[in-house]
């Protein structure tokens, strides 16, 4: 049995941020990853400016480790008809390998103890304190527990999440690159039931990221052919598809991604990133929301270690404030989502952008928060 103040289980970037705040705190906190750092995840790997003072401030030396900066969106049809419009705030491009890698060094500093390798079982609240019971058979008992498990996790049908109990029929792949591409652009291609993020990262590469259906995967048998017979069908994708360098021998791969609306406390655990709620790729704004959940339920659960807020002041706190921040953002996402994926939908959603050239601006304005305050 080990013991702990708190228990994080998931080592993305709302676990991680999580984890270091607290130990920073002085709580004792153990993280539970399932693979061992550092590795690659399914991500666009854009973060909006809204949390770079608060990351900066964490110690992430993002200059040092080669963010690049982008000021400009670009979004175009399944035929390759495409639009521009600037990133007010704007953003910068990091893959997660080298993002997440850091913040695992810093939490290491910090005194956050990791137990990587091992995935998380189970989770009981009883007597007002959790039991985490990991796959090696050890357990974990501690007064407080944050759910940072990702976008799908098993621990999601054993704790009974109601939007477990509808498939969803997304798949997420995910590729770095080398090619011919503006660096300080993001850019968002359609195709028939999809759409691809591009923008740069470190080390003069480029995240290739899209969401397609498993339809579509089934249809064409594997990965390759399903992008020379559907991506293709756009030229910015068919151009840069086949000309690129591909930089790991194959793509990183995600099944039944759900953009179901979730809970941000289930069974008195704090939820934070994808575990709370999901945006949908168009938005591209999935990594800062993540960030700034994690420091919302990172402060509270260390007023509530600390004697300054009861249990039930702390979830309720929790989920009004997480909601305040995302919820509309997560709402502008999901009806946005209905614009795209089919070939005719997305040409007729262009073009009203294309006339109405504002409108795409105030999308992007709806789905970035405003700078986190350090």
């Amino acid at each position: 049995m080990i013991d702990a103040d708190v228990v994080v289980v998931g080592g993305g970037l709302a676990g991680l941020v999580a984890a270091l705040e607290l130990a920073r705190a002085g709580h004792a906190v153990t993280l539970v990853e399932r693979k061992t750092y550092p590795f690659h995840r399914v991500c666009g790997e854009y973060i909006s400016n809204e949390v770079r003072p608060y990351l900066e401030s964490l110690g992430v030396d993002l200059a040092a480790l080669g963010a690049v900066k982008i000021n400009e969106f670009v979004v175009s049809s399944p035929s390759g008809r495409q639009i521009a419009a600037p990133l007010d705030l704007g953003g910068f491009g990091l893959s997660r390998y080298r993002l997440d890698h850091t913040l695992y060094g810093l939490g290491q500093q910090a005194g956050v103890r990791f137990v990587t390798g091992l995935a998380v079982d189970d989770i009981r609240y009883q007597n007002n304190q959790f039991t985490v019971t990991l796959s090696d058979g050890r357990a974990v008992q501690c007064r407080q527990a944050i759910g940072a498990f990702g976008k799908r996790s098993r621990l999601d049908k054993t704790l009974g999440r109601a939007f477990m109990q509808k498939p969803s029929p997304y798949v997420g792949i995910k590729y770095h690159v080398r090619m011919d591409f503006p660096r300080n652009q993001i850019a968002l291609h359609n195709f028939s039931d999809g759409y691809c993020g591009m923008s740069a990262i470190e080390d003069d590469a480029y995240c290739i990221c899209y969401l397609t259906t498993r339809r579509n995967l089934r249809q064409h048998g594997n990965i390759p052919a399903m992008e020379r017979a559907i991506l293709y069908q756009n030229p910015h994708l068919k151009a840069a598809l086949s000309d690129a360098v591909h930089l790991y021998a194959k793509p990183e791969v995600i099944n039944e991604i759900s953009f179901a609306p979730k809970k941000a406390v289930e069974n008195h655990m704090l939820m934070a990133g994808d575990s709370a709620g999901l945006i949908t790729p168009l938005c591209g704004n999935g990594m800062a929301m993540a960030i700034h959940g994690a420091r919302l339920a990172s402060r509270l659960t260390s007023a509530f270690l600390a004697g300054q807020l009861s249990r039930q002041a702390m979830e309720t706190t929790y989920q009004r404030d997480w909601s305040a921040q995302f919820g509309r953002r997560l709402w502008v996402g999901r009806s946005i989502q209905k614009l795209f994926g089919s070939p005719l939908v997305s040409e007729l959603a262009l073009t009203a952008f294309s006339v109405v050239r504002p409108a795409l601006r105030q999308v992007m304005q709806q789905t970035h928060g405003e700078v986190i305050a350090v």
